[in-house]
């Protein structure tokens, strides 16, 4: 697995170009036939772009400053989201806590299951084979690439998603965090962080 992971393998410009220029043709196309509006096609994209990492970490947020949300986040994930007005589309949403005895990594063996309502696309590594072979076999080494170091005495959980069900981690809360708002505890989650390739971000880490 490469140590560049959150860049993913390098693309050839010349594919690259070919496919866009194709998807800008039929898109032409579908507006032109009156298939599809312009407007039909902006929305759709913002729609694609609003669910992303964001969504997740509103969830993230919500638990650290929630003690009551954050049991329903754990008891059932899928009801908790749809509390916060994210759609799940009936998958069932598993959140598994990181705490200081115990770390979670999520992985798909089989394909790439994962929560794109909650967490948009998933990264290039999460569906490599690489990552999904070794998640599995060796996570600390795994997650020493990502720079993530478990203590020996913190165990460490893998979590094999499938098709009926997703799993998302709730990241341990930063530290001298604690007269923060919900807004500015967002800032602090990342994607990796709720897959568990990561932990959330230190204050201060973000300058």
């Amino acid at each position: 697995m490469p140590h560049d992971h959150h860049h993913g393998p390098s693309i050839d410009p010349t594919r690259l170009a070919r496919y866009q220029n194709l998807a800008k043709a039929v898109t032409e196309l579908l507006i032109e036939k009156n298939i599809i509006s312009s407007d039909e096609i902006d929305d759709a994209i913002k729609g694609m772009d609003e669910r992303g990492p964001a969504l997740g970490a509103r969830m993230v947020a919500r638990a650290w400053s929630n003690s009551h949300y954050k049991e329903s986040m754990l008891s059932d994930g899928s009801a908790a989201a749809e509390a916060l007005g994210i759609p799940v589309d009936g998958t069932k949403l598993v959140v598994v806590e990181n705490t200081e005895k115990v770390h979670n990594l999520v992985v798909c063996t089989l394909c790439s299951c994962y929560p794109r309502n909650i967490l948009g696309l998933p990264p290039r590594w999460y569906k490599s084979t690489p990552y999904r072979a070794r998640a599995i076999k060796e996570p600390r080494k795994v997650l020493k690439e990502f720079g993530t170091i478990i203590p020996e005495s913190v165990s460490v959980r893998v979590h094999d998603s499938t098709a009926d069900m997703r799993y998302m981690v709730l990241p341990a809360r930063p530290t001298n965090t604690a007269e923060w708002n919900e807004e500015r505890l967002r800032e602090l989650v990342t994607r990796d962080s709720m897959i568990g390739a990561e932990a959330a971000i230190t204050p201060g880490d973000q300058e």
